[in-house]
């Protein structure tokens, strides 16, 4: 069994993805907004959305495969504008559903895909990640050397860090909502709304 990542590389790269993962961005406020509107259900499958992206792109970055993105050229980026449209349209569907809410959070899971895909390809859409990853990965092993060891631990810590990091706001997030009520379910629903209206436009305006 070849493994080229050292223990203290391991244990450097895991530490940087931690707080890398902590730094609030449009995925934290896509976590947190499904699981305060929807229960912690919904952010862990978001949660398994943005990991599945994360992995994809640091497959696509170990592999070399970052010139793909070069290759399709503009139609690259209908990615983006596809996960920022999904996003938004999330985002409105919310904000059109809170006149019919109660109080209770009804995890409903047919939705459940809904909340895994606007993970997904909300971290699909930023292309850019794959490109960090390149820059990022170096850092901590040769690239040229990496074994299929190295790439499971490295998928492991990126589930462990990413992951991990995503719950703990879902978490957050979900108990917040149930301490605020039935009263406040309302305008904790238009909150998290607005926050995945504003994450879809974000995608797909930003360059």
């Amino acid at each position: 069994m070849q493994i080229s990542m050292t223990l203290g590389s391991a244990i450097a790269l895991l530490g940087s993805m931690v707080v890398l993962a902590v730094v609030p961005s449009v995925s934290v406020m896509t976590v947190t907004a499904r699981a305060a509107s929807a229960g912690f259900l919904h952010g862990v499958f978001v949660t398994l959305g943005i990991v599945a992206g994360d992995v994809i792109y640091i497959m696509l970055a170990i592999f070399g495969l970052a010139l793909l993105t070069e290759t399709l050229g503009s139609a690259a980026y209908l990615i983006k504008y596809v996960g920022g449209a999904y996003v938004l349209w999330l985002g409105i569907s919310l904000w059109r559903s809170t006149g019919r809410v109660t109080g209770e959070r009804h995890e409903d899971g047919s939705s459940l895909l809904s909340s895994f895909m606007s993970g997904l390809l909300l971290t699909l859409a930023d292309q850019k990640v794959v490109l960090f990853y390149l820059g990022f990965l170096p850092a901590f092993l040769n690239l040229s050397k990496i074994t299929g060891v190295d790439l499971a631990i490295i998928i492991a810590i990126t589930v462990v860090s990413v992951g991990g990091v995503k719950l703990g706001y879902a978490y957050l997030a979900d108990r917040a909502g149930l301490l605020l009520g039935a009263g406040a379910s309302g305008l904790l629903n238009k909150a998290a709304a607005g926050i995945m209206i504003a994450a879809g436009v974000y995608l797909i305006l930003k360059p």
